[in-house]
């Protein structure tokens, strides 16, 4: 009986060990984000790091993000068109296309693509700075390590990843023009008066409402779980792993909540 007993409440430790993390990291997370708003306040301002930042982030993934956009565009726009052709009514594409890429494609696939580049590097970096003592230094020196290595990067990723879905959202369009007029022959007249006539300005503040978001969460995913990395090596990769997998899940959560709230206040 005695044993029964020990195994239910083992059993029972389990359930509410994962809940118990989950919710030990998110305010970690928040503490910290409430940290880096406080520091980020005072000076020094950190222009330098936070230009360096933005170049890493923005300019060093503007590479892939093209590349990504104009496929993914070019991919939709294709099942667009074989699905609106049994309905006689492949004109409206583009207006499918816009919508889809500007309210929740160019957000959501430019933060996945950001968080596996630039969410994972500033994982491994201040991992690596904290396995090596490198941040216990800063402190000794006098320099707050949340204002001199969290800060820069969550205004940088809060920043250049609206700007990056701006391009997905360019790239994308350009995509799916090229697939679904030139190879698909739909009329380029119509492709283009359905985008400017059903695509507004709040279909695009919708989208880079999302990424402002996604970019201050990513950033501050990596930034924490590589501050808080230990074990050597082998930590300095788990928090790497982590990075990408919290990230990625986030981001699709963080996704539907805000599309509720969006559509709740009129976008």
């Amino acid at each position: 009986m005695s044993k029964l007993i020990s195994s239910m409440s083992r059993g029972i430790d389990r359930i509410w060990a994962t809940p118990i993390r989950f919710l030990d990291t998110l305010g970690e997370m928040l503490t910290m984000l409430g940290r880096a708003f406080l520091w980020g306040l005072r000076p020094p301002y950190r222009i330098g790091l936070t230009l360096q930042a933005m170049e890493f982030i923005g300019v060093g993934s503007l590479s892939i993000i093209v590349l990504v956009s104009m496929f993914t565009g070019g991919v939709f726009g294709l099942q667009s068109v074989k699905a609106f052709r049994v309905f006689q009514a492949d004109g409206y594409v583009g207006t499918a296309v816009s919508l889809t890429l500007t309210r929740e494609i160019a957000p959501v696939i430019s933060a996945l693509m950001v968080s596996g580049r630039a969410g994972s590097a500033m994982a491994t970096e201040l991992g690596s700075m904290r396995i090596s003592e490198q941040i216990d230094a800063l402190a000794t020196l006098g320099v707050n390590p949340i204002q001199y290595l969290v800060v820069p990067r969550l205004i940088a990723a809060t920043v250049m990843l609206p700007i990056l879905t701006i391009v997905f959202n360019v790239c994308g369009m350009f995509g799916a023009y090229v697939f679904v007029v030139l190879v698909m022959g739909v009329d380029e007249g119509i492709f283009i008066h359905n985008i400017r006539w059903y695509t507004d300005v709040g279909d695009l503040g919708m989208g880079l409402i999302k990424a402002t978001f996604f970019g201050l969460m990513l950033a501050l995913v990596g930034c924490h779980q590589g501050y808080n990395a230990g074990g050597g090596a082998k930590g300095v990769g788990i928090a790497t792993m982590r990075t990408v997998v919290i990230t990625s899940v986030a981001i699709l959560v963080m996704d539907f909540v805000l599309t509720q709230i969006l559509m709740q206040v009129g976008f």
